[in-house]
């Protein structure tokens, strides 16, 4: 393992000018167009000053769309978790994991009718929605404050004018029932009349329910006036005389939802391993054959590849080969930098395997693959809320490590606008490389596939790889750095 002081350098083989290839979101057969290098070794700095700059791995293969080019731009995007609130439709795959271990339950709907990935204009739509809720609760609460206020000296200016207005519950309930006096008055207030204004100066008529419980309590003395009256007293106080309601409003947070206790005896266990991509692990190497047919199962099944398509020898180079060196820093996670795989074992069998690149600033997903059979557990909204979770713990020892690396945003692809759900998040401008909030993002990309974000015409790019040392390796050098024996600068 390379310690922090002694690191081996990167070296990448850069392929020269751009690569055409059939696109895998919009199916066009030559409208992708990407640049792309080779990564013999990368330290893990270097590939965050990459990413950084729009850039992503697919094993050992290291490329960048050309962005104003390309029929699909793709958008670095990342996730702020240190901020992150899980949504209502998170709160319900998290309780929907939690009822599965504790009791089997498996829910009810298709996961046909409730899709695993929601769409980006749910999200907005949600949280405007929620605003929009907090906005009208604060309107109401500073309107019935005011109203109180201006009661509190209307009632003392215009004492007779409320006498002539109201109309005493209790006297009309003595009337039907034929029954002494109540042991206390319910005030009824009219009405105004239709096509007139609501008169402020008064307090807002009673809701019929209340009414009718009023007239049930005063049955209820009828039946048993001395039994009754106490309590009848009781219910009759003001509530501002009685004790308040100890009710706690505070959301739970989303370590809240995913670590929630189960009972002794649940009917599964769910446990999380990280484990890092090398064959020297044990623990790797003894869950490679496990991890692999489950990617076959999961390719063959949600990807519809033919079994030609996947060998080991293509799961070892897509998911396995990592060009990162591991590293460790007295400063850094416990686990240190590198490339991971976090293993969702449910009752000793892997279920699910996310791909995770730990770097210096942030926890970058790679990929996911898992069991169909687990579908209706929406493992993909599953994982990407643990992981989020897992990059907050990270930075509890690592401050510097707070974001989480979604991959790219395609705003142009349906079924890749589900990354812009997970907020607050950011876009990288592909022309200045500055993070943008998605929000601000959304209305130009509605507009057209490709944007600049950064909005000061002045920007221009600061590049932050001035200290790499570039140069051509020799057919040598390039043998024994992929060998592992040899080195170059």
């Amino acid at each position: 393992m390379a310690s922090w002081a002694a690191l081996s350098p990167s070296i990448v083989e850069y392929f020269e000018g751009e690569d055409f290839y059939r696109c895998g979101y919009c199916k066009n057969e030559s409208g992708s167009r990407s640049n792309g290098m080779w990564a013999h070794s990368m330290t893990v700095q270097d590939y965050q000053d990459l990413i950084d700059r729009g850039w992503r791995r697919s094993g050992k293969y290291v490329y960048k769309p050309v962005m104003n080019q390309t029929c699909c731009p793709q958008y670095t995007i990342r996730c702020r978790p240190l901020q992150f609130q899980p949504s209502k439709s998170h709160k319900k795959v998290l309780k929907k994991m939690l009822k599965f271990l504790a009791k089997g339950e498996i829910s009810k709907g298709n996961c046909e009718d409730e899709p695993m990935e929601p769409t980006v204009e749910d999200a907005v739509s949600s949280d405007f929605g929620l605003i929009n809720k907090l906005d009208i609760h604060c309107d109401l609460k500073t309107l019935n404050d005011d109203l109180k206020k201006s009661l509190e000296s209307e009632e003392k200016k215009k004492a007779k004018r409320e006498e002539s207005n109201e109309i005493t519950h209790s006297q009309d309930m003595e009337e039907k029932l034929g029954s002494g006096e109540p042991s206390c008055s319910v005030k009824v207030h009219t009405a105004p009349q239709p096509g007139r204004g609501a008169d402020l100066s008064k307090p807002p008529c009673r809701k019929a329910k209340e009414i009718r419980k009023e007239r049930k309590r005063l049955k209820l003395m009828q039946q048993n006036p001395a039994g009754e009256r106490e309590g009848f007293q009781a219910q009759c106080q003001p509530s501002s005389l009685l004790p308040p309601k100890t009710k706690s409003n505070q959301p739970k947070s989303l370590e809240d939802l995913i670590f929630e206790s189960l009972p002794e005896n649940a009917s599964h266990k769910l446990e999380v391993r990280l484990v890092p991509v090398s064959f020297e692990d044990p623990e790797f190497k003894s869950s490679f054959s496990q991890s692999f047919s489950l990617y076959v199962k999961y390719q063959m099944a949600i990807h519809q590849d033919p079994p030609d398509e996947c060998g080991k020898t293509e799961f070892t180079r897509f998911l396995c080969s990592s060009p990162l060196e591991t590293e460790n820093s007295p400063n850094g996670p416990d686990c240190g930098y590198g490339s991971f795989h976090q293993q969702y074992w449910l009752d000793g069998k892997i279920i699910a395997v996310g791909v995770i690149d730990i770097l210096p600033y942030c926890v970058s997903s790679v990929y996911l693959y898992y069991d169909p059979d687990y579908s209706f557990l929406s493992l993909g909204v599953y994982s990407a809320l643990r992981e989020i979770a897992f990059t907050r713990q990270l930075h509890e020892k690592t401050p510097q490590l707070s974001y989480y690396y979604m991959g790219f945003y395609i705003h142009s692809c349906p079924k890749m606008k589900y990354k812009g759900q997970y907020r607050p998040s950011d876009l990288l401008c592909p022309e200045t490389y500055v993070w943008v909030p998605i929000e601000q993002c959304l209305p130009s990309l509605e507009k057209s596939k490709y944007c600049r974000f950064n909005q000061d015409p002045e920007a221009v790019v600061k590049y932050g790889c001035e200290s790499w040392t570039i140069r051509r390796l020799s057919t040598e050098e390039l043998m024994l750095s992929n060998s592992g024996v040899g080195e170059a600068s």
